[in-house]
């Protein structure tokens, strides 16, 4: 009869092995009415379950913003009445198989990139990236970012949509991901905060189908231009990806490997593998990084996002060596960045078979947090 450290060990082989394998691919663009069976008026939102009364303010704007952008409120002060009278009902993207960068809040009608686990046969889900600035998963709620939920509804997603349709008509099956992170982060991406590449992969692959999809020119022209003025275009594909490849992980008995790290700009909390879809939590951090002159952590929200998912699943932040470029902005070295990515390798249990670092002799990068470690 094994001891439980061998099938602790046994079960962690597997998860992280069922990780690794995943195949997650593009199919489909919808609402996450369509596509999450979302009726009436609730939202979801990234990290752990959280009440109004306790929401960060950019989870508040989000929610703010949500609400408008539906219709359900006129004003940002009704939307905060009807939110904190329980009207308007908030739940974790989690539960739904879905990601949300930094707020991360879906409502009924926005669109989502529905992708599929050829390995595994589970779907999952992400919102569209809005771009940089002032946008709705930072907590903004202005005309402008409104006004651009809407095109993103009425342009942008249907051209995808007809986008990924050609493309699988041309191949079968829609856009592989995860050939696609393999290839960036020998391109000078982590896959989360630098996402230049991945994008840019992206574009490439899906231009050609877009042409080939018929519709009207300026269509076209407004969706391809604002993907292309986008770096983080591919960030929530990404995510959704990442979904994919830690929820292969997920549900193996004895497992202790995280298969679930958010943040809702208040608590942060994991999910383990062996545990279901219990929340461990703790307070959300102040992340270290550069601040605009004048700011300091003082002025700074909690952590926020359910991007983390990219870490959970071997890349991201995990992947820091890939990324040089990357250090001028969230400040250190090139070498602090290489010490970071070998840091992680001491909690976590694999290196991984197909996401390698150039820099570290094309090792895999640090895969399957191990709450052991």
């Amino acid at each position: 009869m094994p001891s439980i450290k061998e099938e602790v060990e046994e079960a962690n082989s597997k998860s992280v092995s069922r990780m690794m394998e995943s195949e997650p691919v593009w199919i489909d663009v919808g609402t996450a009415e369509e596509k999450l069976s979302m009726k009436g008026r609730t939202l979801l939102h990234a990290g752990p379950p959280i009440d109004w009364k306790r929401a960060s303010g950019p989870l508040r704007g989000a929610i703010i913003g949500a609400s408008l952008y539906e219709g359900w409120a006129e004003t940002p002060r009704e939307a905060e009445r009807m939110t904190e009278r329980g009207e308007i009902g908030l739940d974790c993207t989690h539960n739904h198989n879905a990601v949300g960068p930094m707020a991360g809040v879906i409502s009924p009608s926005m669109p989502l990139y529905e992708l599929m686990d050829e390995k595994h046969g589970t779907r999952t889900y992400s919102n569209m990236n809005e771009g940089i600035g002032k946008v709705l998963r930072y907590g903004a709620y202005g005309e402008d970012v409104i006004e651009r939920l809407k095109w993103m509804g009425s342009v942008l997603a249907p051209v995808l949509k007809a986008t990924i349709e050609e493309a699988r008509k041309e191949s079968g099956r829609g856009v592989s991901l995860k050939p696609m992170i393999a290839q960036a982060l020998t391109m000078g991406d982590e896959a989360h905060n630098r996402c230049n590449a991945t994008t840019s992969l992206l574009i490439r692959q899906v231009v050609p189908f877009m042409l080939k999809s018929g519709l009207d020119r300026k269509m076209l022209f407004e969706a391809a231009k604002f993907m292309n003025e986008n770096n983080f275009t591919a960030l929530n594909l990404g995510m959704a990806a990442a979904k994919a490849m830690s929820l292969a992980a997920h549900d193996v008995p004895h497992s202790t490997l995280v298969t679930v790290m958010s943040r809702n700009g208040t608590d942060a909390g994991i999910w383990v593998s062996s545990l279901g879809n219990r929340w461990y939590t703790a307070p959300a951090p102040v992340p270290r990084g550069l601040w605009f002159p004048g700011f300091s952590e003082a002025d700074a929200n909690p952590d926020i996002g359910d991007s983390a998912i990219t870490e959970t699943a071997g890349f991201g932040g995990f992947a820091m060596a890939t990324a040089p470029a990357i250090v001028a902005w969230v400040g250190g070295s090139v070498q602090s960045a290489i010490e970071v990515t070998n840091r992680m390798y001491e909690i976590t249990y694999a290196k991984h078979k197909y996401f390698q670092i150039p820099f570290l002799n094309f090792k895999g990068t640090p895969t399957g947090i191990d709450i052991r470690k």
